[in-house]
């Protein structure tokens, strides 16, 4: 049996893996508090690794690898951007987000949770940030159908789009399924065969040269300023990728595990846990960069010009046995679906819980809200399908910046809706305002090389707070639930439980 045989045996084992997750997760959703956000039951492990997996899509097994490959461990900045943002993000939302969205109206989506917090009557403040989610996401979930429908062309010659309905039909049908819970687990799993695979090709790598030293001589023939952190950046260089950690604040396909925790107690080990899967990938993206380079001056493996973010590829086909290639690759796939599916059941949520219940009348029954959400996902799946058709790269354009836009339009509202009991629907609604356009305006200048996040998130911050304090009316309701969210941040689920009962 051939080598791509066995690597497509392995792709069906996985494939079946996570629609059976879809099937079992089905059978667990009632309602469409369950099919949104699991019921407010996910683990540390499960909360800590799916918010890892949807978080890190293709970028970090292609994208970081092939940018060190290319230039050196200056490219390395973004990653500890991130990794320091994940840390805070688990440390200063996750208890408080998990506590206060339960206590505010038992919210299930980002823009619910911003509306009750706020207690916004008009519901504008929820539609307005639906609006946005639906917007972005929509997109974002066409640039993974594209990225899945390339994988395929790459690493299997399967033609384009015959690929992108293989990813988009799998990742539809678990997630139409099984909504949030099929979801997360999923979600799970893929994050454990990301690691696991990023920390085994530079580990076998080192083993198959010889040892560190013989990689270590080998990077430095090729590029002796390869380990410098500092080779050829600038100020605003450095800054700009530290400043990628800021977007995770308003990142709703992340956030939305913090939610769904059992309690808010749990986000303390699923920090750690989340922290220490984000260390281990990073790391083991910045050896397999190390090791390639090695690698290919000794004749292990061939990257041609325009391949270097095919070097995890073609280091899992040279060091590994054509099945585990196979689990290899399925990973690249695992992050590009992961984060797919993430983002489309938030689409969903938006749609259902923000734009239709912000403008319709309609009360929803249980059976009713999910089969909504259901056809939400299908609805936003053919879209985007529709957009990833043509392949284009303006999708991919307005993506690169859609992390920098929902950070600064969400990420601020986030930590001041937590920790600043004056924050007002009118001053919310500006924030998200300024900060989208911001971001839109900087990021197609491109003025001073800063990232734009940088500018929309300071910009959302302050236009926040000053349109706060001009419109700001005492509120005993608002004020109660602020001090109860912040008393029971690193409470039991019983003990919320009780007082949401009581």
């Amino acid at each position: 049996m051939s080598d791509t045989n066995w690597q497509a045996i392995a792709m069906i084992v996985y494939f079946v893996a996570m629609i059976s997750i879809g099937l079992w997760a089905y059978t667990r959703t009632k309602n469409l508090d369950d099919y949104m956000l699991g019921g407010r039951d996910l683990n540390p492990t499960v909360a800590a690794l799916s918010a890892g997996a949807a978080d890190m899509s293709g970028w970090l097994l292609m994208g970081l690898p092939g940018a060190l490959y290319l230039s050196g461990l200056v490219e390395g900045w973004i990653a500890v951007g991130l990794t320091i943002g994940v840390w805070a993000n688990w440390k200063i939302t996750a208890p408080r987000l998990r506590s206060y969205t339960q206590i505010a109206g038992n919210s299930i989506t980002l823009p619910s949770f911003f509306g009750n917090r706020m207690h916004d009557e008009s519901k504008l403040l929820r539609v307005v940030a639906g609006l946005i989610i639906f917007v972005f996401f929509t997109f974002y979930v066409s640039s993974g159908m594209v990225a899945g429908g390339t994988f395929f062309e790459t690493a299997f010659g399967v033609e384009y789009h015959v690929g992108m309905t293989i990813v988009a039909g799998v990742v539809v049908l678990y997630t139409l399924v099984g909504g949030f819970l099929a979801v997360s687990w999923t979600d799970m799993v893929q994050g454990i065969m990301m690691v696991f695979s990023l920390v085994a090709v530079p580990i076998f790598g080192v083993i198959a040269l010889g040892g560190p030293a013989k990689v270590a001589q080998g990077v430095a023939a090729v590029n002796p300023d390869f380990i410098s952190p500092f080779g050829g950046a600038t100020v605003i260089g450095v800054l700009s990728s530290l400043a990628w950690g800021l977007g995770y604040f308003g990142q709703p396909h992340v956030i939305v595990r913090f939610m769904a925790m059992r309690s808010p107690e749990e986000a303390k080990p699923a920090r750690r846990i989340g922290v220490g899967w984000m260390i281990f990938s990073v790391l083991g993206a910045c050896g397999t960069a190390i090791v390639a380079i090695a690698a290919n001056r000794a004749g292990i493996i061939n990257v041609g010009e325009n391949q270097h973010e095919s070097v995890f590829i073609l280091m899992g086909q040279s060091l590994f046995p054509a099945i585990v290639a196979g689990f290899m690759l399925a990973a690249i796939l695992a992050a590009i679906m992961s984060t797919i599916s993430s983002q489309l059941l938030v689409t969903s949520s938006a749609v259902v819980e923000d734009i239709y219940r912000g403008v319709s009348r309609r009360e929803l029954t249980d059976s009713a809200g999910v089969n909504l959400g259901r056809l939400a996902v299908l609805s936003v799946s053919v879209l985007a399908a529709i957009f990833a058709w043509f392949r284009t790269d303006s999708i991919l354009a307005l993506v690169s910046f859609a992390w920098a836009g929902f950070g600064s339009s969400f990420g601020p509202i986030v930590i001041l809706s937590l920790y600043w009991r004056k924050l007002t629907t009118q001053g919310a609604l500006t924030g998200m305002l300024v900060g989208a356009v911001t971001v839109g305006v900087w990021g197609t200048a491109g003025w001073f090389g800063l990232y734009e996040i940088i500018p929309g998130f300071g910009l959302c911050l302050l236009s926040a707070i000053v349109v706060s304090k001009l419109t700001y009316k005492h509120n005993p309701a608002i004020d109660r639930e602020f001090d109860a969210a912040a008393r029971l941040a690193n409470a039991s689920r019983e003990e919320i439980d009780e007082h949401c009962a009581s």
